[in-house]
């Protein structure tokens, strides 16, 4: 029985790394959000449920959702939208760049 329970431990600790780690990614992708923003929000997140008990996506749901949530909450809305632009602009440059390398036949 203790075999059995190490192995639900290790599965149920595999899955809230699963969790962290798609939570970081899609927030990293969210406008405006910097490292310290990535940061702030998995201390926030850990120290939930540390204190808790609860498995992230108990208590926060689905990662993808939290991310755009956290993003809104932790990120200025002047540099959310600075950063939305520019990365418009920057795809599409890369929209031309890659249709002219078509033409020329690169």
């Amino acid at each position: 029985m203790a075999k059995k329970d190490r192995t639900t431990d290790a599965a149920r600790e595999k899955d809230r790394e699963k969790w962290m780690a798609r939570f970081q990614v899609r927030l990293a992708l969210q406008p405006g959000v910097d490292r310290a923003v990535v940061l702030q929000a998995v201390k926030e997140v850990t120290a939930h449920c540390a204190d808790t008990g609860e498995h992230p996506r108990t208590a926060f749901g689905d990662p993808d959702a939290h991310a755009v949530q956290t993003a809104a909450r932790l990120v200025p809305a002047d540099r959310a939208a600075r950063a939305s632009r520019h990365n418009a602009v920057l795809d599409a440059l890369d929209s031309v760049s890659r249709r002219a390398g078509d033409i020329a036949g690169l």
